[in-house]
C-alpha cells in the first residue's frame, strides 16, 4: 500500500491508483470533464490539474499515478490558477446559449464555470461555429459548437458498446466530434453518450425542448423490458413521463441503461392507450364503468364454467407482469377452479415440465457471471436479448474471460471470442452431448480447466421445439466440466413466474391447438407475443369470450375480444420483478394512471371480492408480495432437471433470428423513436446461398414465407455465414402472423 496526503488528509491506496481515484476515496472533489470511472483515461480536458509537491508544474489528477509519500493540493493557489486557466480556454469558443440549451440546469460546464470561471472574458475574437451532425433518431448532435472535446462519447462507443461509431476528426481548433461519414450511431446503448456528455452537445432527440430539469420530479423504478432489471430514474412533469435515466447500481446495470430502457417511455402515451373499460355489443364497442365491466367478467365466467366446465377457461399472461399481478391471477384461477395458466408464450417444448427442481434462472449473480473465467453461450442473440449484460460480458472478454458462442447465426458481438460456432439448431443437442463426452475439445477443456465457468442458454434454445433435449445436454456438459448452468430469461419477470409456479395445466400451444371457450389475456397481444401469431388469433376467434386486461387496444383485440379493461403499465403501478439473478426489486408508480386505467393487481383483488373468494383483502402491493414470496422462497431457484428422453426435431428448413430488439413488448413496439432506428426496420429473410439455390430463389428476390397456414411477403438475402437449411427472420410486426420462432418454414418465389 502507498501512502498519499491530499489536502492534509492521509490515505493508503494500492499500487497503480491515480490521484483522482485516491481523492474519490477520501471524498475530495477534483473538477473534471474527460475523466469517467468506467472509461479509459484520456487526460485531454486538463480541468483536473492539481499541485503535487516537488513537481515543477500542475499535473492532471486523472492520469497521475500515486507514489509513496506524495503530497497533493487540490485547492492551493497554484492549483486554482491552473484550473481557472483551463476553464477560460474552454469557454473561449463556447456559445452563450444556456437559456435554450437542453442541458441547462444539469450542465457540468455550467457548474464548474461558476466555481472556476471568471466574470468576464479576455477573448474578443469571433467564436468558432461547428455544423451539427446527424447521429440518428435517438441522439441529437445539432449544436456541436458546444462540444469541449472531452471524447467521452468516442471512448464509450469503442470501449463499452464495442465498436467505434463516433470519432474526433482534425486537430487543434478544427477538431470535431462526429459519427462516421454517412452513418448514424446504431449501437443499442447509444443513449448513454447523452449522459456522458458534460455539456449540451449531445442531447436526447425525443426529449429535445420538452421540459427543463428543474421542472421535473425524479422517481426511482425498475425496467420491465428485459430480465436484467436495470434501475431507472424516471423524470416526470404534469403526471407524464418525460425522460428516463439510469440509476447507478453496480451489481446490475452499473451506470448504464440500454436504449430500449431509455426511450421506450414514448410508447406509454401512444394513441392506442386504452383509457376506459369497453364491452362489445352487437359488433360495436361501448365504453362502460368499472363496476359494469367487472360484473360482466363475473357473469361470463360463471356462465361458461356452468355450461362448458371450468377446464374450458384458460389464462394467457405476459411474463413482464409483476409478481403481485401473476400471484393474484394464479390465486383467482385457483379460487375459480381454472387449471390452465401459461406465461411461457413463445415456448413450444414443454417436456421439461415436472422434471425441473425449481425456477430457471441465471444460476449465479450478474457480477459472479462477469467474473467467470470461461463461459459458453448457446442459442442467444445476445445484443437483442440482453444488451446491457452483453456489454458486461464484453468487458470481461476483453479482460481475459474465454467466451464461447454456439449460435444459429453470426452476430457481431464486438468482443474477442474463444470460439464462435455457427451450428444448425437441430444439431445443438448433439453438439453439447459431444462436448460433454470429449473433455479434450476446445470448449469443454476450456470450461473444465477454468476455476469458475458457466453454460448459458438463450431464448432460441428456450423456444426450440427440442428444448428439453438441448437443456439435458447442456446440463450434462455443465456437470462434466464443473460449470454452472444458467438460463437467460426472456422477459422481466420470467423468473418470478417460475418461482410462483404460475405455469400449470394446458400449455399455450395446447390451448391454441384445442381452443378454450373463454380466455383471459393479461397484457398479451396475441398476434405479437405468442409462438404463432395467426394460430393464436384463430384460436381466440373460436372462443365464446375473450377478456383482455391490457394497457393498449389493437385491431386484433377489437376483433377477438368482447371486453377490454385498461390496466396500468409498470410506470403507473407498484409491484415487484424478479430479475435473472433471482433478485426481487420492488418499485412504486411514478405517475398516476392514464385515463381510467387501474393497476392490474388491484383489478384482480377486486375481482376476487366480486367472486366472493377468500384471501383477497389486500390493501397494498407489499402485502401481496409478502404472501407471494414468503421467507425462504429463494430455495425455489434451481436449474436442475431430471428429464430423460429423446431428441424429437425432424429437420427441414428452420426459422431462426429470435425477436427483434424493439419488438419485445407492447410498450417498446409503440415507442416512435425506437421504431425509426435501423434495428426496427422490417427484417429480410437471410438464407445460405446453397439453400437459396435449392429453393430456386435469388439474392434480392421477393418471396412468400409460410408457417402454420399463414404467409407474409419477404425480401430474400444471401448470407454465407448462416448454416444451410435455416432462414434468419426475426419476429417483427411485419411478420407476426407466422408461426414459432424456431419452427419449420417455407420460402417460395412470389
Amino acid at each position: 500500500m502507498l501512502q498519499i496526503e491530499i489536502d492534509g488528509k492521509q490515505i493508503a491506496v494500492k499500487q497503480g491508483v491515480t490521484v483522482m481515484e485516491a481523492a474519490h476515496q477520501l471524498g475530495t472533489y477534483i473538477p473534471h470533464f474527460c475523466y469517467h470511472k468506467k472509461l479509459s483515461i484520456a487526460a485531454n480536458c486538463r480541468m483536473c490539474l492539481v499541485e503535487v509537491e516537488k513537481a515543477p508544474k500542475p499535473l492532471p489528477a486523472c492520469a497521475t499515478p500515486v507514489t509513496d509519500g506524495m503530497v497533493v493540493h487540490t485547492h492551493s493557489p497554484k492549483a486554482k490558477q491552473a484550473q481557472q486557466g483551463v476553464m477560460e480556454f474552454l469557454l473561449i469558443n463556447h456559445p452563450l446559449d444556456c437559456p435554450i440549451c437542453d442541458q441547462g440546469g444539469e450542465c457540468q460546464l455550467q457548474d464548474l464555470a461558476v466555481g472556476y470561471g471568471k466574470s468576464s472574458s479576455r477573448y474578443q475574437e469571433a467564436k468558432r461555429s461547428v455544423v451539427g451532425k446527424d447521429m440518428g433518431p435517438l441522439v441529437s448532435a445539432a449544436e456541436m459548437s458546444r462540444c469541449i472535446h472531452c471524447t467521452r462519447c468516442v471512448r464509450f462507443t469503442e470501449e463499452v458498446a464495442g465498436v467505434q461509431e463516433i470519432g474526433m476528426a482534425n486537430r487543434g481548433e478544427f477538431s470535431e466530434i462526429m459519427p462516421f461519414i454517412g452513418k448514424a450511431v446504431e449501437t443499442e446503448l447509444s443513449g448513454n453518450v447523452i449522459d456522458l456528455c458534460p455539456v449540451g452537445a449531445l442531447t436526447s432527440k425525443p426529449f429535445r425542448y420538452d421540459a427543463r430539469s428543474w421542472e421535473m420530479s425524479r422517481r426511482k423504478t425498475v425496467s420491465a423490458h428485459d430480465a436484467l432489471g436495470s434501475n431507472l430514474i424516471v423524470q416526470t412533469k404534469d403526471h407524464t413521463v418525460r425522460r428516463v435515466l439510469p440509476l447507478e447500481n453496480e451489481a446490475i446495470n452499473e451506470c448504464w441503461i440500454s436504449d430500449r430502457d431509455r426511450f421506450a417511455y414514448e410508447g406509454l402515451y401512444h394513441e392506442s392507450r386504452l383509457k376506459t373499460p369497453k364491452i362489445k355489443h352487437g359488433g360495436e364497442w361501448h365504453e362502460v364503468d368499472w363496476q359494469t365491466a367487472l360484473e360482466y367478467v363475473r357473469k361470463t365466467l360463471d356462465c361458461i364454467a356452468r355450461e362448458d366446465g371450468k377446464d374450458a377457461i384458460g389464462i394467457w399472461a405476459n411474463p413482464m407482469n409483476t409478481v403481485e399481478e401473476l400471484y393474484l391471477a394464479k390465486k383467482l384461477a385457483a379460487g375459480l377452479g381454472i387449471n390452465s395458466l401459461d406465461s411461457r408464450l413463445r415456448q413450444q417444448d414443454n417436456r421439461l415440465a415436472g422434471s425441473l427442481k425449481g425456477a430457471q434462472w441465471l444460476g449465479q449473480s450478474i457480477e459472479q457471471l462477469a467474473a467467470c473465467d470461461a463461459v459458453l453461450v448457446v442459442g442467444a442473440n445476445l445484443r437483442k436479448e440482453q444488451p446491457l449484460l452483453t456489454a458486461r460480458l464484453r468487458r470481461s472478454a476483453k479482460n481475459g474471460m474465454a467466451l464461447s458462442v454456439v449460435a444459429s447465426n453470426y452476430e457481431k458481438l464486438h468482443m474477442p471470442l474463444f470460439v464462435h460456432d455457427i451450428v444448425h439448431p437441430n444439431k445443438w443437442a448433439g453438439c453439447l452431448e459431444e462436448m460433454a463426452k470429449d473433455l479434450n475439445g476446445a470448449v469443454s477443456s476450456n470450461l473444465s480447466g477454468a476455476e469458475k465457468s458457466a453454460v448459458l442458454l438463450g431464448a432460441e434454445v428456450q423456444n426450440h421445439p427440442d428444448f428439453a433435449a438441448i437443456y439435458a445436454a447442456a446440463q450434462a456438459l455443465a456437470d462434466a466440466t464443473g460449470s454452472l448452468l444458467g438460463v437467460l430469461p426472456q422477459a422481466a419477470n420470467s423468473v418470478g413466474a417460475d418461482v410462483l409456479g404460475f405455469n400449470q395445466g394446458d400449455t399455450l400451444s395446447e390451448m391454441i391447438a384445442k381452443p378454450k371457450k373463454a380466455v383471459l389475456l393479461f397484457n398479451v397481444e396475441p398476434e405479437c407475443d405468442t409462438a404463432g401469431g395467426a394460430a393464436a388469433v384463430a384460436a381466440l376467434r373460436e372462443a365464446n369470450s375473450v377478456m383482455a386486461f391490457a394497457a393498449y387496444e389493437s385491431e386484433t383485440l377489437r376483433d377477438v375480444c368482447d371486453i377490454m379493461l385498461p390496466v396500468a403499465p409498470f410506470t403507473e403501478t407498484s409491484g415487484s420483478l424478479v430479475n435473472m439473478e433471482g433478485r426481487v426489486q420492488s418499485f412504486h408508480g411514478v405517475v398516476r394512471g392514464y385515463g381510467d386505467s387501474r393497476p392490474l393487481w388491484k383489478v384482480l383483488r377486486v375481482l376476487g371480492n366480486v367472486f366472493e373468494l377468500k384471501g383477497f383483502d389486500f390493501d397494498s402491493s407489499e402485502q401481496v408480495l409478502a404472501e407471494a414470496l414468503p421467507e425462504g422462497w429463494q430455495s425455489r431457484l434451481d436449474n436442475r432437471s431430471e428429464w430423460q428422453g429423446f431428441s424429437k426435431w425432424a429437420g427441414g428448413l428452420m426459422r431462426t433470428g429470435g425477436v427483434a430488439i424493439y419488438h419485445s413488448d407492447p410498450i417498446v413496439r409503440r415507442a416512435a423513436s425506437l421504431q425509426q432506428t435501423v434495428h426496427a426496420a422490417v427484417p429480410e429473410a437471410r438464407v445460405h446461398p446453397d439453400t437459396l439455390l435449392l429453393l430456386g430463389l435469388k439474392d434480392g428476390a421477393s418471396a412468400t414465407a409460410k408457417q402454420n397456414g399463414s404467409q407474409v411477403a419477404v425480401s430474400v438475402r444471401a448470407d454465407a455465414a448462416l448454416p444451410e437449411n435455416t432462414v434468419y427472420l426475426p419476429a417483427h410486426a411485419a411478420n407476426a402472423a407466422l408461426g414459432g420462432l424456431m419452427n419449420s418454414i417455407e420460402l417460395v418465389g412470389s
